[in-house]
C-alpha cells in the first residue's frame, strides 16, 4: 500500500501560531521528509511573507493547496452504527496492509464521487500513481495508490468492500450454532419408563 500516515488540519498557523478563525484562508504545504510526509498549513500573512515564490523548489515539495478554515461542528454524541466507507478508509490506511490496497482504491474512488475527499494532487512515483486526498470538513490528508486493478478483479475488489463496510476491518467472530436439545417427555403417570 503506502507508508503515509493520516495528518489532520492544523488549527493554527504554523509559522506565527495564531489560531485559524472560521472562514479564514490558508496555504497547505505537503513535503516529503524522509520516511514520512509533512504537512504544514500556513495563515495567509505568513505565507506573503515567508513563502512567496517558487515553492515547487522546497526540499521533499510535493503538493501546494489552498483552503478555507472551518471550525469544526460539535460532535453529537456517537450513536452505534456500522462503519462508514471514511471509517474503513481510515483504518484501511493506518493498518497499511497491502492486501486492502485495492479495496482503499476503492473506497477513496466512491467518497471522491460522493465529494467526501478531494483529490489534492496525482503523483507518478515508480510507475504508479499515488493520489493525495484531502477531506475537506476536517482537512485530513490520504495517499492512496492506484493498485492498477483489470477488470476480472473487480468483482472480488466490491466483494471485499462490502464485507468491510458491512463488517469492518476486525468482524466479530462468529457465534456457535446453538445445539438443538432434545427435550425427553416422562411416560404419563402408572405407565412403565420405555427400555433403551
Amino acid at each position: 500500500m503506502n507508508e503515509w500516515n493520516i495528518q489532520s488540519r492544523a488549527h493554527a498557523c504554523e509559522a506565527c501560531a495564531q489560531p485559524f478563525i472560521d472562514r479564514q484562508p490558508y496555504h497547505t504545504l505537503l513535503l516529503e521528509l524522509a520516511p514520512d510526509l509533512r504537512r504544514s498549513d500556513i495563515c495567509e500573512p505568513c505565507w506573503q511573507k515567508q513563502f512567496v515564490g517558487d515553492i515547487r523548489s522546497r526540499a521533499g515539495f510535493l503538493s501546494h493547496w489552498q483552503g478555507i478554515f472551518e471550525v469544526p461542528p460539535a460532535q453529537p454524541p456517537e450513536a452505534i452504527q456500522k462503519d462508514t466507507a471514511e471509517s474503513v478508509l481510515r483504518q484501511l490506511v493506518e493498518q497499511n496492509d497491502p492486501r486492502y490496497a485495492p479495496a482503499a482504491y476503492i473506497l477513496a474512488v466512491m467518497l471522491e464521487r460522493k465529494r467526501l475527499l478531494k483529490v489534492k494532487e496525482q503523483i507518478l512515483r515508480d510507475g504508479k500513481r499515488t493520489f493525495i486526498y484531502e477531506q475537506p470538513r476536517t482537512g485530513d490528508v490520504f495517499a492512496i495508490t492506484d493498485p492498477g486493478l483489470h477488470l476480472d478483479q473487480l468483482e472480488a475488489v466490491q466483494r471485499d468492500v462490502a464485507q468491510l463496510l458491512e463488517h469492518g476491518l476486525n468482524p466479530p467472530p462468529a457465534a456457535p450454532e446453538p445445539v438443538a436439545a432434545v427435550a425427553e417427555t416422562p411416560p404419563p403417570a402408572g405407565e412403565p419408563a420405555p427400555a433403551i
